[in-house]
């Protein structure tokens, strides 16, 4: 018990004094997150305005596929991942196996099907009470599309924050394409299992509290969203 309130008391030690290794590990974890937030946002909401707004033959397969997705575990995306960018793999050329590069891409890959997902709900509900009047108005597909992702904006925005909770506590798939690289792909997921495996609870705590930190910010920032939506504010 007494390792424990050490272990606690150095962790927060650490914090208090922003420990160079503390900032420079959650530095690169915001940094890859981020980015990867970015990427998948810019691919994710796009095609949900569209599912919204055409009809097309097998689009419920799509969605049905793309809801499947957001179940897929991220170890068997960091495979074929890690398969497509080894020397052998198709994408080998390029040299991103254990680079932030490749933690980026497992990241997208896990986080664009919950992005389309939860931003399509919101657009399909937004399609319903704006297609009469789009209709009438004779607007273009890509006006429509315009429209929706700017007054589902709040919508998108939590969509985006959900995915990025979904992306900064992912490990399985980071490990095994970024190969947890002291300062080079060591992120705070990978970072607290290392620590913890060799013992040093302090820096593991320090780290967790981060992270901890992290998703209570992100989760604060969907409710307030979620509250100025029904509020009608902005």
């Amino acid at each position: 018990m007494t390792d424990i309130w050490d272990g606690l008391a150095q962790a927060f030690w650490l914090l208090v004094q922003l420990d160079p290794t503390l900032i420079e590990i959650s530095a690169r974890s915001l940094t890859v997150t981020l980015t990867a937030l970015v990427v998948a946002s810019l691919i994710a909401m796009p095609l949900a305005a569209i599912l919204a707004v055409r009809r097309f033959k097998f689009r419920r397969v799509i969605i049905s596929v793309i809801n499947s997705l957001m179940g897929l575990p991220p170890v068997v995306v960091g495979l074929f991942v890690y398969i497509l960018l080894s020397r052998s793999g198709p994408l080998g050329g390029l040299g991103l196996l254990y680079t932030i590069d490749a933690m980026i891409i497992a990241q997208v890959v896990i986080i664009t099907p919950l992005i389309i997902s939860i931003a399509h709900q919101s657009m399909r509900d937004l399609w319903s009470e704006y297609h009469d009047l789009l209709i009438s108005m004779n607007t273009t597909t890509t006006q429509r599309i315009l429209t929706l992702l700017w007054d589902g904006r709040r919508a998108l925005i939590t969509a985006a924050l959900a995915g990025f909770g979904r992306a900064i506590g992912e490990v399985g798939a980071i490990m095994i394409v970024g190969g947890n690289i002291e300062n080079a792909t060591r992120v705070l997921t990978t970072a607290i299992a290392l620590e913890t495996s060799k013992g040093d609870f302090a820096l593991a705590l320090a780290l967790g509290f981060v992270l901890i930190l992290l998703a209570v910010a992100v989760n604060f920032a969907t409710h307030w969203v979620g509250r100025t939506e029904r509020e009608g504010k902005w």
